[in-house]
């Protein structure tokens, strides 16, 4: 298996052209991958959308990843899905995929990982984590849990209400990687300083091509 970036961002927006702005911002700012995450639009909004963040990508060398949307990444030649709901099978999206598109797949419980292990998709993101005030929330001390039952190479990455202070313990117990949104919509600068403690750099990260998820 091919690196996988340690830092995604997951695009926001009021608009599909919002979306599309920080998309580019993100490229600018080093992130390696990003995923396009436009859950309300319609099937042309979003096509329209995901080819033109393709282009931006593409300007970048940024993967891009479109989150449930496994027709619309085959079309568009995206770098794969991000299943985030459970409500599309992995089995059904590489039924529908290229070969090379890679499918990552979000985890709230045990079980949910250990079917995505055995699926093999390739890579697995566990949350919502860190909202102390939402009763669902995992903890560090769920999350190497978590970790600790299950045996594979596949990377695990967390996503949620992820604080700067928290991605040193994140890493410390197995985490590989994180997922955020919010975090750097409010400061696209920050992208070097995650990327230091998460451990991989913009220019390490993006040295890809298409061949890699073969």
């Amino acid at each position: 298996m091919s690196t996988i970036p340690k830092l995604h961002y997951i695009s926001q927006g009021a608009t599909p052209e919002a979306h599309l702005s920080n998309i580019k911002e993100a490229c600018i700012a080093g992130v390696a991958l990003v995923e396009l995450r436009l859950l309300d639009a319609d099937d042309a909004t979003l096509l329209h959308t995901a080819t033109q963040a393709r282009e931006i990508t593409g300007m970048y060398q940024t993967r891009l990843v479109l989150t449930d949307a496994y027709a619309t990444a085959k079309t568009v030649k995206a770098d794969g899905v991000f299943l985030s709901n459970g409500k599309t099978s992995a089995r059904m999206a590489r039924e529908h995929l290229h070969s090379w598109q890679n499918i990552g797949a979000a985890a709230y419980t045990l079980d949910d990982m250990k079917a995505l292990i055995d699926f093999q998709v390739d890579y697995i993101a566990l949350g919502p984590y860190g909202n102390a005030s939402d009763t669902s929330a995992l903890t560090n001390q769920d999350l190497d849990t978590l970790l600790q039952t299950v045996h594979t190479d596949t990377p695990f990455f967390a996503f949620g209400t992820i604080e700067i202070e928290a991605i040193k313990s994140l890493i410390d117990i197995g985490i590989y990687g994180i997922t955020v949104g919010d975090l750097l919509t409010e400061d696209f600068k920050k992208v070097p300083m995650l990327q230091k403690l998460l451990g991989g750099s913009s220019t390490q990260e993006q040295a890809w091509s298409a061949d890699d998820w073969i």
